[in-house]
């Protein structure tokens, strides 16, 4: 099935928005794919948090329906076991006990629990906490990881669940 199906397939079963993530960055291919009826085309290279930025802003665009929520407005806390982010509040509790965290903490954080099993390299890490604009050496990354380590140890000395793989990451243990 080529693309041009799968898309008018896609929108014949549902209200589903399409966004073609592509290495074809040619602007005649970007016009055959908004005439083709995707909702936005994003060519590669591109960066993770402009892909998020625009996936919420085509969701925000979606009227709910029968009075319900849309997705984006029903997903705002975070909750993993013990752990409770609220991004809109800029909050994290530990099992009901709040735990203060900077934004590069709290983005950190939120990366990792938002997958949790999930390895994220430190380069990941950085793409969710900084700026394409800020230059940081890949370690600070672990002095981070330290960090929030430490915080979480304070309110539970029990807290074990930001794993590190040697020489490829960490990630939030599954519960």
């Amino acid at each position: 099935m080529d693309g041009m199906e799968l898309l008018r397939r896609v929108r014949q079963q549902s209200d589903m928005p399409v966004i073609f993530l592509t290495s074809k960055d040619e602007e005649i291919d970007e016009l055959f794919g908004l005439k083709m009826g995707a909702d936005d085309y994003i060519a590669k290279p591109f960066s993770q948090r402009l892909v998020v930025e625009r996936v919420r802003t085509i969701l925000r665009r979606q009227a709910p329906k029968d009075g319900q929520s849309t997705p984006v407005e029903t997903a705002r806390a975070l909750e993993r076991g013990k752990l409770r982010l609220d991004p809109e509040r800029h909050t994290c509790h530990w099992d009901g006990l709040p735990v203060t965290l900077t934004v590069t903490e709290f983005l950190i954080l939120q990366a990792l629990a938002q997958r949790p099993g999930v390895v994220k390299t430190r380069d990941a890490l950085m793409d969710a906490a900084y700026d394409d604009q800020v230059y940081v050496d890949d370690r600070t990354i672990d002095s981070h990881i330290k960090r929030l380590r430490k915080k979480f140890k304070n309110v539970d000395d029990a807290f074990d669940v930001i794993e590190t793989l040697y020489g490829v990451g960490y990630r939030f243990k599954e519960a």
